[in-house]
């Protein structure tokens, strides 16, 4: 049953990407600042969906390995994970605001960038839990070493600004700057393409390899972090992951607004500290994950606040790469709406179905339900709708010509 969990679980990953790039963002366009927040809104929600499911991945042992965690602990472990790799990214969306800015990445590619930045995250966040849970499982002191890392971490987060960005200096854009030519100006949403007849690459190439860059030294701080909560590879990973999928939308609303976050830095510093002290006492004076959550939303909850009352300015604001379009931020098509709606609405009755096969209840019905819903916008829903039709009326056929056969 393990691999199937596993095998599920990147099929929805890879699905729900799919839908992101291939449906809704097929097109390039400048993402709206409600869009931005009704996208975040269905990233926290499918997040909190699985939340309940990890529940029952756990109570009922579906991974196979006889867990000792409990269905409760599993889901207060994945939230509290999720809710710290969530909390980190913030600091991660203010670097890329300062790439973009930078590069000055204009806002209708910066959504494509973002996209496959999520996508090379993804796949250096599962190598690095990987080589994590290894190291630990094989040397319990590593777990000290982790902890006094987060702590130095916190400690540079205090005193380290955020505004002195020198990407010249970086060594993957060093190498690609050495391999090929950079061309002048973009060329629409490509990373390469031709200069006097040579292959090259554009500004947003540099950018991607910047954002990239930027994740792999986050994620340094971040997974260390959600191990000290966890130890178990698929809660690490899949808290990880969800945090990481909402990260565009996210960067979208918050990216005209971040310059009045100036105290959740700090906060940000004191939660790393925590978890390096949390990791260091891991061995002798465990802090319950429940504590944890408690003290990790009351330094996020002070950092919010403290942020929100706030009189003076940062002498380093961050300056907003939305700042000069906000006025085009400000729409969003009615179809997108209603696309989106949708989606969410189909998709989720959907799953309840599928959950049904399992739980008790009607998926004969709750997921051709599911699928009218989406078929009402989807092209791939209507066909698989008109499948399930076609393949319910030969079962029906068939139920009667046996039926009549016996009379």
């Amino acid at each position: 049953m393990i691999i199937w969990i596993w095998i599920g679980f990147l099929l929805l990953v890879v699905l729900m990407l799919a839908l992101d790039l291939g449906v809704f963002h097929g097109k390039a366009h400048v993402v709206s600042t409600t869009e931005a927040l009704a996208w975040t809104a269905f990233w926290v929600l499918l997040a909190l969906a699985f939340n309940w499911g990890v529940y029952f991945i756990y109570e009922r042992d579906w991974l196979g390995m006889g867990h000792t965690l409990a269905g409760r602990q599993a889901a207060l472990q994945f939230f509290t994970g999720y809710l710290i790799e969530k909390s980190l990214s913030l600091d991660n969306i203010f670097v890329i605001a300062l790439i973009f800015t930078y590069f000055r990445v204009p806002l209708i590619y910066q959504h494509r960038l973002l996209f496959w930045g999520i996508i090379g995250a993804v796949v250096m966040r599962g190598v690095m839990i990987a080589a994590g849970a290894a190291v630990i499982a094989r040397f319990d002191w590593i777990v000290y070493l982790f902890g006094a890392l987060l702590i130095m971490t916190a400690v540079k987060v205090l005193i380290v600004r955020h505004d002195n960005l020198e990407p010249d200096k970086n060594p993957a854009v060093r190498v690609a700057r050495r391999i090929y030519p950079v061309t002048p100006d973009y060329d629409g949403q490509r990373f390469f393409t031709r200069l006097k007849g040579q292959r090259a690459v554009t500004p947003l190439f540099l950018a991607l390899l910047m954002v990239e860059s930027a994740d792999v030294l986050f994620a340094i701080d971040s997974i260390p972090a959600i191990f000290a909560i966890t130890s178990d590879p698929f809660l690490v990973f899949t808290s990880n992951v969800f945090a990481i999928l909402g990260l565009r939308s996210l960067y979208f609303a918050l990216a005209a607004v971040m310059e009045k976050f100036r105290y959740l830095k700090m906060s940000l510093a004191f939660l790393l500290a925590f978890v390096g002290v949390k990791m260091m006492l891991i061995h002798h004076y465990p802090i319950p994950t429940a504590v944890s959550l408690s003290v990790i939303a009351g330094i996020l909850a002070v950092g919010i606040l403290a942020s929100a009352v706030g009189a003076r300015r940062d002498t380093a604001a961050l300056v907003s790469p939305l700042a000069e379009e906000l006025g085009d931020l400000a729409v969003l098509t009615y179809q997108n709406l209603k696309k989106l709606v949708i989606l969410v609405l189909g998709i989720s009755v959907l799953l309840v179905g599928v959950a049904m096969i399992v739980l008790p209840g009607p998926a004969i019905l709750v997921m051709p339900a599911g699928l009218a819903i989406l078929a009402t916008q989807f092209a791939w829903a209507r066909l698989l709708l008109r499948k399930m039709k076609k393949k319910a009326r030969e079962l029906t056929s068939d139920v009667a010509s046996s039926l009549k056969g016996q009379d």
